[in-house]
């Protein structure tokens, strides 16, 4: 079974290209650049903002009986959501993931198919 997976698994163009030009982490051994910690304090500042504004705004709209602050709590999670894909854009989080992702598919194909 393992070999006929991993036969599939060849004839495929995206297997072969991340077998043929293996990942470099080497841009993880690098300095941060300022960017890359603005970013990242941004999408941490939008866990910080977004779900405790929910939790309070909730907790005040049940403590005074007025539904539409629960309203206002969502519209800060709203500001949350906008504050960490700035933070995201900023960090290059896809980049990075892209590395880590083929980094992680590469390791998994061959320890598990083509040894």
């Amino acid at each position: 079974m393992r070999e006929k997976i991993a036969r599939y698994l060849a004839s495929r163009q995206f297997i072969k290209k991340i077998l043929e030009n293996p990942a470099d982490l080497g841009e993880f051994k690098e300095r941060p650049t300022p960017r890359l910690i603005a970013g990242l304090a941004l999408m941490i500042l939008s866990y910080v903002l977004g779900w405790p504004a929910v939790a309070a705004f909730s907790v005040l709209a049940v403590w005074f009986k007025e539904p539409l602050l629960v309203g206002v709590g969502g519209l800060f999670y709203a500001l949350s959501y906008v504050v960490f894909i700035i933070g995201a854009w900023l960090s290059r989080a896809p980049h990075y993931m892209g590395i880590l992702i083929r980094y992680g598919m590469q390791r998994f194909l061959i320890k598990f198919f083509f040894r």
